[in-house]
């Protein structure tokens, strides 16, 4: 349970002007608080209109008012949730007659934090609500409402079940060894084992998936000046974004476009052109240019195939050598119309025309397969970056788990790898996670959530 006795309000609706903005309260003053706001402690769970007065019993304002008592609210305590009209000046006044009341303005996250705090949620369904506010594009938005629901959580625990479960027949046998309970020669200990790595492998593609769909992918278009780098973006983006002339060197920034490719969030950057030059404004731009190619997840290396291919080698391939280790690389012909050739794939390289949007939808399919999206995300649930590295890190305990059983016959350290495995597998669901990581990640949070 929460051991935090605030009470805590915040404005739980964006900033600015508005039909409607939501104060919301928690903690053990709501019902003082209600009583001096609006005159009475309103029924429970039943929306009632009110008048909203201050310290000298004059009016703020007219709104609607809803009282949740605990443990029947989202928080688990009580909760008061203040509708009025959406004047900044109104809602700080509200707020601030709150404080005046005994309540402090909430942390960031604060109110979902105590929702898990007292076993409302767990984490994943904390995180998730997050993820569903800022969610990008309607498959993301299904995949967070999903883990909010719990698939998320249900997964894990299964997989946390059947791996106790094999835990307990392995410690057993090794703490009653006159019971006679031979379990590494009992094949069906491998093969528990191997439906355990067959799940566990299916819950991280999914979360995988989730993951794409949660923080999208940074493309970087990387290449000579007019190569037509700015016309896929434009082309990419389905609107002008960025100028396009004949003259070299027009983009002398990076340039920024996210766009919903088949509901993954595609976050394009373009850069300037990357070449030696004595414009200090230019040189700025590929300075910026290189610094976001160090951040990107994949670059697409535009060639003008308008040029003969020999020599654009010959001048891209310092630019190539340049690249950070493991980017993947996705080479593009441009201006086939000029070069008079289809649009398509040969090899590795995509053929296309920015400028005629010729060959657009084949680039974004391989695009799709190289970062290794689906699109079908039916059950897929919203995951973030500590999930992936949670299950990461499961998967290696669990191997190490089947290397002692196989390969060294030692029940105890294939007990000990499964206990790491499970202690790391709880972390997502927040069973065993630290104060530090829930600080970090509720601090993440908007106020008033």
């Amino acid at each position: 349970m929460n051991t935090d006795n605030d009470t805590i309000a915040a404005i739980a609706t964006p900033a600015g002007r508005g039909g409607v903005a939501i104060i919301r309260v928690s903690g053990k003053l709501v019902t003082t608080i209600a009583e001096a706001v609006v005159g009475t402690l309103p029924t429970p769970f039943k929306a009632s209109h009110k008048l909203f007065k201050d310290k000298n019993a004059e009016l703020i304002d007219d709104g609607v008012v809803i009282y949740f008592p605990a443990p029947r609210s989202f928080t688990g305590e009580d909760v008061l949730e203040l509708q009025g009209h959406g004047s900044p000046v109104v809602m700080d006044m509200l707020l601030q007659r709150c404080i005046e009341l005994g309540a402090r303005i909430a942390r960031p996250g604060e109110f979902s934090e105590r929702a898990f705090l007292n076993d409302k949620l767990d984490l994943t369904q904390a995180e998730a609500i997050a993820d569903l506010i800022d969610s990008g594009s309607r498959q993301a938005a299904r995949s967070a409402l999903r883990s909010l629901q719990g698939d998320f959580s249900q997964a894990i625990n299964s997989l946390l079940s059947k791996m106790i479960e094999l835990r307990v027949y392995v410690e057993a046998a090794l703490d009653f060894p006159e019971e006679e309970i031979d379990f590494l020669a009992d094949p069906h200990v491998l093969q528990r084992l191997e439906a355990i790595q067959t799940e566990l492998r299916e819950i991280t593609e999914k979360a995988q998936q989730g993951s794409l769909l949660r923080n999208g992918i940074h493309l970087v278009i990387i290449g000579k000046p007019n190569a037509g780098k700015s016309s896929l973006l434009n082309a990419l983006a389905g609107n002008d974004t960025a100028i396009v002339t004949e003259i070299a060197g027009t983009t002398r920034d990076v340039l920024r476009e996210t766009i919903d490719l088949d509901g993954l969030p595609l976050h394009l950057v373009d850069t300037a052109g990357l070449r030696e030059s004595d414009d200090p404004v230019e040189k700025i731009g590929i300075e910026r240019a290189w610094k976001a190619i160090e951040k990107a997840d994949i670059a697409l290396l535009l060639q003008d195939d308008s040029h003969e291919e020999t020599q654009l080698d010959t001048h891209l391939k310092e630019i190539v050598d340049k690249l950070p280790d493991g980017l993947p690389l996705l080479v593009v012909h441009n201006k086939i119309d000029l070069s008079h050739k289809q649009a398509g794939k040969q090899g590795n390289k995509i053929y296309l025309s920015a400028k005629h949007k010729q060959g657009i939808d084949l680039l974004k399919t391989e695009l799709k397969q190289r970062i290794g999206y689906h699109d079908s995300t039916e059950d897929i649930f919203i995951a973030r970056r500590r999930h992936l590295q949670s299950l990461a890190k499961t998967q290696e305990f669990v191997k190490h788990a089947e290397q002692q059983l196989v390969e060294f016959n030692a029940g105890e350290l294939m007990a000990e790898e499964l206990r790491l495995a499970q202690d790391e597998l709880g972390q997502i669901t927040g069973k065993f996670t630290s104060d530090d990581l829930l600080g970090e990640i509720f601090s993440s949070f908007c106020i008033g959530k």
